[in-house]
């Protein structure tokens, strides 16, 4: 073999090598994609039981209901359509009603959400962006001290 063959051999081995982890790495990302959603995208898109994706919203006000240990049940809310999310864990510190949060997991077939991870807001001013864009895209967003966006 020649020089100028060994380096070709060399050059396409390692081409290879770099197309396949590329391959292998775009693959196991699209495995861990999850949808975001709000409760009326729920109703509308209607996506397989089973199926992973991210729900988001507001905690609808007095629907928090303690089960035992660390079993809770929740509705989440765009003010439109309500979803119920069935979370057993610890919440994060900041979780409360009328709050923005984002809840992972799946949509069994009877409609409850099975949430394996909640995230709650940080601050007074924080909401995850996804909740507060599609807030605003509805017209029902508001600013931590009680005004509308669309009024300032």
């Amino acid at each position: 073999m020649t020089r100028k063959q060994k380096r070709l051999s060399i050059i396409g081995g390692a081409m290879l090598f770099l197309g396949l982890a590329s391959g292998l790495t775009l693959y196991a990302l699209g495995q861990k994609t999850s949808y975001f959603y709000m409760p009326v995208d729920l109703k509308a898109a209607a996506p397989d039981p089973g199926q992973r994706i991210r729900l988001g919203g507001l905690v609808e006000k007095g629907s928090i209901v303690r089960g035992d240990n660390t079993e809770i049940h929740f509705s989440v809310t765009d003010q439109a359509h309500s979803v119920t999310v069935a979370y057993n864990g610890i919440l994060p510190d900041l979780f409360r009603e009328e709050q923005g949060v984002v809840t992972e997991g799946v949509l069994r077939s009877d409609g409850i959400f099975v949430a394996d991870s909640v995230l709650a807001k940080h601050d007074e001013t924080y909401m995850p962006p996804e909740v507060a864009d599609r807030l605003k895209e509805t017209g029902m967003w508001q600013h931590a001290d009680g005004t509308d966006e669309a009024a300032q």
